[in-house]
């Protein structure tokens, strides 16, 4: 079947672009997680080392798959921060967190390809639509999809919008046609995202998660080593130095256009004494439907 139904469709559900990879294991990726968990550079994230098969071959994850339908939503605010703020991740900018927003979204998609294609074209008893929610290798997914290329940082690039996107999965138990793929990798000799990187996590070799400001903020159990501490630069929830500096971000990164992600205002003008003073009904208030509030707001005082 042709790609180009379901990429048309994709783009009037409101997503900036999709692409079509072929089903498969992918065992490159999986020689090189068992190495990467062997050194223990996931850290806490012990999920990561759980329904490895699942993780690494999508026909094991959702039997019958033969293609994966891969989308992309630019989330690159408009307004940023001040320096002199507490830091907020970009990705959590928006009021509505980006897991509702990509879901819904994912859904309306579906609901078009199945009226296209018929219901066998899902695997109705097993989920099968995905954003940041499974054992997934998105990233991969959407490079072999045709849509860029994993930088130095981990990221995938997109060579007309940089690396500000959420990544949406949807797995069909049909054939369509691929996209074109693998993209080049273009960050050529640049290492401006390693030299950036203030704790060290990432180097030639990938990414060291253990000492990555998005995990020590967000994701690990333990507490801040002593060494990095003095190192967050100001981050309370993710980080975003590393895509800051791509130069393919201050190139073609350009603001979103989705309603659906209008910023929580408090995140442009809290300062250290309002994140230190407010209360937790406050906090819930204003953050109730945010991605902010997975972090909790013990957690983000932790982190101040």
């Amino acid at each position: 079947m042709s790609k180009d139904f379901i990429i048309k469709a994709a783009i009037a559900t409101g997503f900036d672009a999709c692409g079509i990879a072929r089903a498969e294991a992918l065992t490159e990726d999986a020689e090189f997680m068992q190495s990467w968990l062997a050194e223990g550079k996931h850290g806490d994230m012990e999920y990561l080392a759980r329904n490895f098969e699942k993780r690494t071959d999508p026909r094991v994850l959702v039997p019958g798959c033969k293609s994966v339908v891969v989308v992309l939503l630019n989330y690159y605010p408009e307004q940023k921060q001040s320096d002199e703020l507490p830091k907020i991740a970009k990705y959590a900018y928006s009021a509505v967190d980006y897991h509702t927003v990509m879901k819904t979204k994912l859904q309306a998609l579906e609901n078009k390809i199945i009226a296209e294609y018929g219901d066998d074209c899902v695997a109705k008893d097993y989920q099968h639509s995905f954003s940041d929610s499974a054992p997934v290798l998105e990233k991969r997914w959407a490079q072999k999809a045709g849509l860029g290329w994993l930088g130095r940082h981990s990221q995938l690039i997109h060579p007309n919008a940089g690396s500000y996107f959420f990544i949406g999965i949807l797995m069909l138990n049909i054939d369509i046609e691929p996209s074109e793929a693998p993209f080049p990798f273009r960050c050529g000799t640049c290492t401006k995202c390693i030299d950036a990187c203030p704790t060290g996590a990432l180097s030639s070799e990938g990414m060291d998660a253990r000492k990555c400001i998005s995990y020590l903020t967000l994701e690990s159990k333990s507490e801040i080593p002593d060494d990095l501490k003095n190192k967050l630069s100001g981050c309370i929830v993710g980080c975003d130095i590393c895509n800051d500096v791509c130069p393919w971000n201050k190139r073609f990164a350009k603001p979103h256009q989705h309603k659906e992600l209008s910023p929580t205002e408090e995140i442009f003008h809290w300062t250290r004494d309002d994140w230190k003073t407010v209360t937790k009904e406050q906090f819930d208030e204003v953050f109730r439907k945010s991605a902010v509030k997975r972090a909790k707001l013990d957690r983000i005082k932790k982190n101040l």
